[in-house]
């Protein structure tokens, strides 16, 4: 099995081999899928341009039997109201088609790290308090990134937080 997955940056490329570790000692012997990132530039193109790109990684020799979407739903912009919203319009642009997989962080990558909070005050060297509530619901003013920016500029360790850095080793 063959999966695209449409990533918007560097990020998500640093992080695949944990995806593939994770996936690979979950999954029986031998059915680990073939999984091919695809950097977006910084956002997942939207609307026709969407749905142009999922139809040419399904289609043609060297089609692929899936395609994943990742998008944050803080983008810079005011497309999304929440990550639900994210993954109703990107189906919407895409059409009914059943290989194709939305998916949306609330807010940012940051958000589904803040449940490895021990792990990131390490790294840091502080203290603080995880954010209270649901990952995906921290306040939208203050970002799950910039929690995490702010533990490690308070805490005792030498360097700032690096996404593809700390990302990975969180």
């Amino acid at each position: 099995m063959k999966i695209a997955i449409l990533v918007e940056g560097k990020t998500e490329i640093a992080l695949m081999p944990s995806v593939r570790r994770i996936l690979n000692s979950r999954l029986p012997a031998g059915i680990m899928p073939r999984l091919k990132p695809i950097t977006c530039d910084g956002r997942i193109p939207k609307e026709e341009k969407l749905k142009r790109a999922v139809e040419a990684l399904l289609s043609g020799k060297d089609a692929h039997d899936a395609v994943i979407a990742l998008t944050d739903v803080y983008t810079g912009t005011k497309d999304f109201n929440d990550a639900a919203d994210a993954k109703k319009k990107m189906r919407q642009w895409v059409g009914n088609n059943p290989n194709f997989y939305p998916h949306a962080a609330q807010h940012d990558f940051e958000a589904w790290l803040l449940p490895f909070w021990p792990t990131i005050q390490k790294l840091a060297k502080h203290n603080k308090s995880v954010p209270s509530g649901n990952p995906e619901e921290v306040n939208h003013h203050k970002s799950p990134s910039k929690h995490i920016q702010e533990i490690f500029e308070n805490g005792q360790s030498p360097r700032s937080y690096s996404k593809t850095r700390d990302g990975l080793k969180i």
